[in-house]
This record gives C-alpha cells, structure tokens and sequence, in this order.
C-alpha cells in the first residue's frame, strides 16, 4: 500500500461529501478552511488576492513560483492582522534569503499588496522602505560563443529533434517555457508571432532560412508544437530544460551552456549587428527599454571600439618612434638636486 498521509484521505472524503452534504441542506458549498480564515488576517488577505482578476492574469508559470512564495509568508505570519504589516517585518523576513531570493520574494508580494492597497485593507504600501541586498556581478546565464555553437551543431545534425530544439531557441531567441509552445501555427508569411507565456506581451520573430531548413528537416506530424517527447506528448518547460542540459551533455559541452544562455547568445548576435532597442524589444517580448540596452550598450561600446582602432591604425600610437631595446645598456639621466 502506498504511504499516502491519513490527513490527505480525509481532505479528499470531505471534498467529496461537502457538496452532497450542501444539497441536502439547500446551502450553498463553502471553500474548504474557509470557516478559519478570520477578517483582516494576511491569511484572508492572501485568499482574497488568489481570487482577483490580477491573479488570474498571470501565467500559469509565474502563479506557480508566486504561489509558492506566497504560502511560505502565511505559514509565517498568516495569523497577523494585515493592517498592521510594516515594512521593519518584512524586511527581516527578506534578510533571511538569498539576494536573488530576495527579488523573487519582492516580486510575489508586490502584486499582492498592492491588491490590499486597492481593498483598503493597508494604508501604506510596506514595500516601499525595503531594501534588498546586492546582486553578486556573475553576469547571469553565460552567452554560448561560436565554439561552442558549432560543438553542438557538430554532435546534432539537422533533421534530429535535439538540433530542432537548438535551432529555435538560437534562430527565435525564446525562453524554453515559450518554445515548447512553437508549433507551425504561429507562423503566417514567414513571421512567429505569439504571446509570451509569462507575460502574455506578443513576440514577432521572422523564421530566417536556416530555422526552416531546421523545421523542414523534420518528419511530418499532426503535433501542434514542433517538439515533442518521445511518447510523442508536448514538453513542459522544466521537463525540457533537463532534456536540453541532456544533449548539451552528449555533445560534450561545459555546465554553464544552458536554453537561456541560447537566448541571450540570439540577443547578443542581433544587438552587435545593428538591431536598435525597440527592435530587440520586438523580437524578444521585452516590456522594458532598459532589458534591450543591457544588451545595445554592450554592442554599441564594442563598434566604437572597433571605430576607434580603425582610427589609429597605423599611426604608431603605443609603438616608440625610437624604441629602446631592455637589452641594450642605456644611460641614466640624473634629475633633481643630484643632476
């Protein structure tokens, strides 16, 4: 017999009898726990939130994560009054995790007072005086250089599912959660134009020649997305990420290439190749100039660069007209009072 809580058994038998106990009473069926959830608790607060039309515009991804978040701050402070919540509270609770922990955490619970700012539940936004911590300078997901590209391409020729895999996340520059969504509906004249799952901001990205070799490559199906597992179902993003880090491992390739090292690779590419901020934030579904300037200013200090060396090329700058050989005894001139 599986190991399956008694707890769990009794939530589920209640689930089942609570609405046939409801018609024989003519009562309406009440949400389970809700007879314990007490006014003007966070407890309330974060279940009233839950049911919101700002909830349930999120994607299922970032419901997910914020979800998550969420739950852990009622197991801690659930009981409190919500208007008495100061930011001195949250602050401690935030100085407990990670700097990037501390973002996602911020991000979870913003959403959520600011719904408590709308019900009047809080007078005072306590997110406002938080301070995180700062961000380690890892510079995130390492870009793939042409190396290894061409060590991946090597090991996965065109016309298998593991290249398919690589050459839309390259060619359309996508977050996995996204390109497992592609399918040959999304493509009208030779443009993908989709809604990002996370945000539901739409992305237009033009399936250059080699993504079509790609695509064409592949056998015919009636699948709606273009990848799929070997049960022939549609991936979900984490099960696809740990397929993608498998074939990054076949073709022999360090940890740091990961999908999302693809996508800034792609950004990279068309940023160094004259794609302004609005173009890249066409492409890629950013919502934010200052996402597409992390990646222009970069191109833009490596063309003057360039620019710059074309202007001192051969003009000797940082060569001596007269050098002196090290290996040649040369006088010392004397200076100051010893001269």
């Amino acid at each position: 017999m599986l190991p399956i809580d008694r707890s769990v058994l009794a939530l589920a038998q209640l689930q089942r009898s609570g609405p046939r106990r409801a018609a024989k009473t003519g009562q309406q069926p009440t949400e389970i726990g809700a007879d314990r959830l007490k006014p003007g608790t966070v407890n309330a607060a974060i279940v009233s939130y839950y049911s919101s039309a700002d909830w349930k515009v999120l994607g299922d991804g970032t419901r997910s994560s914020r979800r998550a978040i969420l739950e852990r701050f009622r197991e801690e402070c659930g009981t409190f009054q919500v208007a008495g919540m100061h930011s001195v509270a949250i602050q401690k609770i935030l100085n407990r995790k990670t700097p990037a922990a501390q973002r996602n955490w911020l991000k979870a619970l913003r959403g959520w007072v600011e719904h408590c700012l709308t019900l009047k539940m809080i007078r005072k936004n306590p997110l406002a005086e938080v301070k995180l911590a700062k961000m380690p300078r890892t510079g995130g997901h390492h870009p793939w250089e042409t190396s290894e590209c061409e060590q991946f391409e090597k090991r996965h020729a065109i016309g298998t599912r593991a290249r398919l895999a690589y050459e839309l996340l390259l060619q359309a520059g996508q977050s996995r959660c996204d390109v497992v969504r592609m399918g040959r509906q999304h493509i009208r004249g030779g443009m993908m134009t989709m809604g990002r799952q996370k945000t539901g901001v739409p992305f237009n990205v033009e399936v250059m020649p080699r993504l079509q070799a790609a695509i064409d490559a592949m056998p015919a199906s009636n699948h709606l997305t273009f990848l799929v597992t070997a049960q022939g179902k549609p991936f979900t993003a984490a099960g696809f990420g740990n397929y993608f880090r498998d074939l990054c491992r076949e073709a022999g390739l360090p940890e740091r290439c990961t999908s999302h090292g693809l996508r800034k690779a792609a950004a990279t590419y068309l940023a160094e190749r004259g794609f302004t901020d609005h173009q890249l934030m066409a492409w890629f579904g950013w919502t934010s100039i200052s996402q597409a300037q992390v990646y222009t200013r970069s191109a833009n200090r490596k063309r003057m660069a360039r620019d710059g060396a074309k202007l001192i090329s051969g003009t000797g700058i940082g060569s001596p007209s007269d050098p002196v050989s090290q290996n040649q005894s040369q006088p010392i001139e004397k200076t100051g009072a010893g001269k």
